[in-house]
């Protein structure tokens, strides 16, 4: 068997405002590198052999912490980047609110697609890669640091739900969900088991 440990990124200072996508230069907020070091510590009472990680760089910014503190190597895997929002990068919530293309998004993920982006689909097949590469490991587990929608639909895959049912799945910043993988099965270990870890993330 393999485990596979899904972390999102954690938090930056625009992650309830902007949707920041594949944006440069978003890196973690003072409150998301406290989620980071608390990750860390989390991850301490778990076996990690590796940590991957999304390029962005609040991705990169919370694995590198993670990796340093348990000690592991890590490495940078294209097909666990946030969603290609297109047009949408940079936006407002407020401003997407408006867009009917946005509303058809959230409300049909199975075969809606960013405007000059990517649809959940094709998020879903990479991250999918992803995972059967790592199934195919000869036991072990793994830390991926990722973004909310790939984590959501790694974990729909594994469940068997629609990508239509993104929304039952709450995928917050710094969390971690797990999954355990065997020769033609899978099954969910914890689903977004958040920060504070029992923690004061205020001090």
């Amino acid at each position: 068997m393999s485990v596979l440990h899904l972390a999102r990124h954690a938090s930056h200072d625009r992650v309830a405002t902007i949707l920041c996508g594949r944006m440069a230069g978003v890196g973690l907020g003072e409150r998301g590198l406290r989620e980071a070091a608390a990750l860390a510590r989390r991850l301490s009472n778990e076996a990690v052999d590796a940590v991957l990680s999304s390029p962005s760089d609040r991705a990169v910014e919370t694995a590198r912490i993670v990796a340093e503190a348990l000690d592991r190597p890590m490495r940078i895997v294209p097909d666990l980047d946030e969603v290609d929002f297109g047009d949408w990068t940079g936006r407002s919530f407020a401003e997407l609110d408006a867009d009917p293309r946005w509303q058809h998004w959230n409300e049909r993920r199975s075969d809606a697609q960013a405007p000059g982006g990517e649809s959940m689909v094709e998020v879903q097949e990479r991250v999918a890669r992803v995972i059967e590469r790592l199934s195919g490991a000869a036991g072990g587990a793994c830390l991926l640091v990722s973004h909310a929608e790939p984590i959501r639909a790694a974990l729909l895959g594994v469940l068997g739900l629609p990508l239509d049912a993104y929304g039952r799945l709450a995928i917050d910043p710094a969390s971690l969900s797990s999954v355990e993988l065997w020769p033609g099965g899978s099954r969910v270990l914890r689903l977004n088991e958040v920060p504070p870890f029992g923690e004061d993330m205020t001090a």
